[in-house]
Formats: C-alpha cells, structure tokens, sequence
C-alpha cells in the first residue's frame, strides 16, 4: 500500500516562510491527522503535497517517488485526491454533475458508473437527489457532495481540509463517521481539523501544527492525553 512521507519540508509564499522543516508520515491504510488553529499551516501542507506551494527545502515521498517539481494534476492522477475546506461545490450543476468531475481522469464510462454507485451507496440520499442543483441544498448535504466527488477519483489518499468547518454538530458527527467509514474501505486519509476532540476520535495517529512547526506528535491517544494538547484544545 502506498505511504506519503513528508521529510523536513520548509516553504511559503514571496520571501515568507510558513512551514518550518516538517515532517510527517501518513501510514497506508489509516488516518493521520494534522490539528492545528488558524494560521498554524495546515492549508499550506496541503497545498506543497499538491505540488502548488513546492517545497523549498526538503522531500515529499508517495508511493516510492519524490513528488518535488510534479505538476498538480500529474500528482492527483497518481492516486491522491483532496476536500477542500468550504466544500467547494458547483452550485448550478445537478448532485450527478457535481461528482462526475471527479472522475475526470477516468475515461472507462463502466468505471465510471460502478464509482458512482459505491458513492450512492455511501451517500443514499445524494443517489435520491441526484438531478438536484447543488446550490440549493444544505450545507450538511454539499459536505456529502464535497466527499463523494473526492471518492470519483477513486484515491489511495483523501486529503480532508476543514470537514466540520461551517456544519451544524449534527452534520460535523455525521461527517466524522462518513470519513471512519471511506478508510475502513481501505482508501487512506490524511484528516486536516481544528476539531481535535471528534478528530482524534477516529483518528489512528496525529500531528499538532503551531507557527508552521511540528509541536507534538504520536497516537491519537496519546494526542488526546497529552496536557499541552488538551489545555489548548480541549479547554
């Protein structure tokens, strides 16, 4: 199974560094989280995995290749897709639209169909609303738009920005168990959360982010007992 190691990764944008010398390292076939609060870095990890701030210093690995110097859509073909934070939907396209964009890279129309019937049968009631505009549904229900176009790409990695970011707490718990779900699947996840209690509860290991730096590290469980962690996010 493919791994995504992050090695001593310094970058930024104009002269600014905001990532300082990280390193990460998400295990196949579990999800790693990165906590963190605003400002901390995390949308820029994101984005220098993507190839869209590369690195200045350091290495990214996925599945035994050094992704430095790839070009975005060359690193999505090779397997990972992302959430991005605010969901992000077209919301004059129908639900069917919406998630066929994420097969884009798939021209197999049997392979097409075959994701999106694994997509209904995680989201029943995106299949009922499938001719519905995006737009016009609830943000609960666009979150679930969000991940199942991620899904079309049939990824070995989903990266997840921000899933609870502007959700009522009945559609951030209901999000949680969507994403508990899609890894035990098989397909690895790389969770990016401000959230740390409902994170670190489906989480297997994690990542604290502060000023661009790594500030603590280890299982989810050790995470959620570690005093620093939880004066600053647990209250």
């Amino acid at each position: 199974m493919s791994r995504l190691s992050v090695k001593g990764v310094t970058t930024g944008y104009d002269k600014v560094d905001v990532l300082h010398d990280v390193t990460i390292d998400v295990e196949p076939g579990e999800i790693t989280c990165i906590l963190g609060a605003n400002g901390a870095g995390k949308t820029t990890l994101i984005r220098a995995i993507l190839g869209l701030t590369p690195p200045r210093q350091g290495e990214i690995w996925w599945d035994g290749r050094n992704l430095a110097g790839e070009k975005t859509h060359r690193i999505i073909g090779s397997g990972i897709a992302c959430i991005p934070e605010g969901r992000k939907v077209f919301p004059r396209m129908t639900v069917a639209e919406n998630l066929a964009l994420g097969a884009f890279l798939e021209s197999d129309s049997g392979r097409i169909r075959s994701r999106l019937e694994r997509v209904y049968e995680i989201f029943p009631r995106l299949k009922e609303r499938a001719a519905q505009l995006t737009g016009t549904m609830s943000g609960g229900e666009q979150a679930m738009v969000s991940i199942g176009r991620g899904l079309m790409a049939e990824p070995k990695l989903l990266v997840i920005d921000e899933p609870s970011l502007g959700l009522s707490p009945l559609y951030v718990k209901e999000n949680f168990q969507v994403i508990k779900q899609i890894n035990a699947l098989g397909i690895t996840v790389l969770l990016v959360e401000q959230n740390a209690r409902q994170t670190l509860a489906i989480s297997h290991h994690g990542y604290v982010l502060s000023q661009g730096r790594v500030v603590a590290q280890g299982t989810a469980q050790a995470l959620s007992e570690n005093d620093e962690v939880r004066s600053a996010y647990f209250g």
